[in-house]
C-alpha cells in the first residue's frame, strides 16, 4: 500500500475489493469505453491481487489494473481517474504503485494514440495499433462448428497460448461461461483451428477475441457470432498489422471507429499476429 500526505490531504494506493472492479469498469463506461456487462469478474479471476484503487480521503477517485499473468508478463488496463480530480498527480502515483507490482515483467498496454510519448517515458515501446471496426451485425451462420464449452478446456488452454503471451487458464474459464456469450470453436481434424467469443456490452455486443489459423476459419467464426445478434451493433478491435483481419471487418461493413497503440516493456512478444483477427480486450490484452 502506498501513502502520501501534505497535510491538507491523504492519498491511498491500495488493492480493490471485489466490488470495487465494478466500478473501475463503470469508470471506463463514463469514458466511452462501452465495457462488457460481465466484465468486472472475468477480469479479476485474471489475477485477483491486480486491481488498485487511488483513494483520497477515504474516497475512490482513481484506479489501474495490472495483471500478472505469469512471472513474465503482465498487462495494464482501467487507468483512470475521475475528472474532478485529474491535474493534481494522482494518477501517476497510482500508475507507479502498478509498475512495481508488476516489477520486471514485460508489460504490455493499448493507450490512446495522444498518450505515447506518456508512456515511451515509462519504457513502452510501439509494437502496432488496434483498430476499432463497428457495425450492424449481419451474417449467414453456415459454417459447421462447435459450442466452445464441449470442447475439452485444455485444448482451448493449448490453443490460446499459441495466440497470447502467457497462459491465463482462470480467465479463460471465466471469459468463455459469462452470461450472455456465445462462444464457439472450429474443429478441424479433432483438433482446435480457430475459436471466437461474443459478449454482451452496455451497448451493443463485442467480439474477442478472435483467433484463427487462416482467414477462412476466422470469416466462418465471424459470421457465425453475427447470424447470433442480427441488427445489433457489434465491435472487434483487429490488429492494424494484420491485413486479413481488417479486410475481414470491412468485408461485413464494419467501419474504424477508434485506434488504440500496443505497446510493450520489452520486445513484442512472439505470438502470430496474422492468426489474431481480433484482440481480447484493450483492457487485459
Amino acid at each position: 500500500m502506498g501513502r502520501i500526505s501534505d497535510g491538507e490531504r491523504e492519498y491511498i494506493v491500495r488493492p480493490m475489493k471485489a466490488e470495487e472492479v465494478a466500478l473501475a469498469i463503470e469508470w471506463a463506461e463514463q469514458e466511452g469505453w462501452n465495457p462488457g456487462r460481465h466484465d468486472a469478474p472475468c477480469f479479476q479471476a485474471a489475477d485477483p491481487s491486480g486491481f488498485f484503487v487511488g483513494e483520497l480521503h477515504g474516497e475512490p477517485v482513481g484506479s489501474i489494473s495490472a495483471v500478472a499473468y505469469d512471472e513474465h508478463f503482465g498487462f495494464v488496463g482501467l487507468y483512470i481517474v475521475r475528472p474532478d480530480f485529474r491535474g493534481k498527480g494522482l494518477g501517476l502515483r497510482i500508475w507507479r504503485h502498478a509498475m512495481a507490482y508488476l516489477g520486471e515483467r514485460n508489460i504490455g498496454l493499448d493507450g490512446v494514440i495522444a498518450q505515447q510519448a506518456n508512456y515511451r517515458k515509462s519504457g513502452f515501446q510501439l509494437a502496432h495499433r488496434n483498430i476499432r471496426f463497428q457495425g450492424v451485425a449481419h451474417g449467414a451462420g453456415n459454417t459447421p462448428l462447435s459450442n466452445l464449452s464441449d470442447v475439452p478446456f485444455n485444448q482451448l488452454a493449448t490453443y490460446d497460448r499459441l495466440l497470447f503471451p502467457a497462459p491465463r487458464s482462470s480467465f479463460l474459464t471465466a471469459w468463455i461461461a459469462q452470461p450472455d456469450v456465445v462462444a464457439l470453436a472450429a474443429i478441424r481434424d479433432g483438433r482446435i483451428c480457430g475459436y471466437a467469443v461474443l459478449r454482451k456490452c452496455r451497448h451493443g455486443r463485442k467480439i474477442g477475441p478472435l483467433f484463427a489459423d487462416n482467414e477462412r476459419t476466422a470469416e466462418g467464426l465471424f459470421s457465425a457470432l453475427l447470424s447470433r445478434c442480427p441488427d445489433e451493433m457489434v465491435s472487434i478491435d483487429v490488429p492494424q498489422n494484420n491485413a486479413a483481419a481488417i479486410a475481414l471487418a470491412e468485408r461485413y461493413g464494419m467501419a474504424s471507429t477508434f485506434e488504440t497503440a500496443r505497446m510493450y516493456t520489452g520486445e513484442p512478444p512472439p505470438i502470430p499476429i496474422a492468426r489474431v483477427f481480433g484482440i481480447t480486450s484493450f483492457e487485459l490484452g
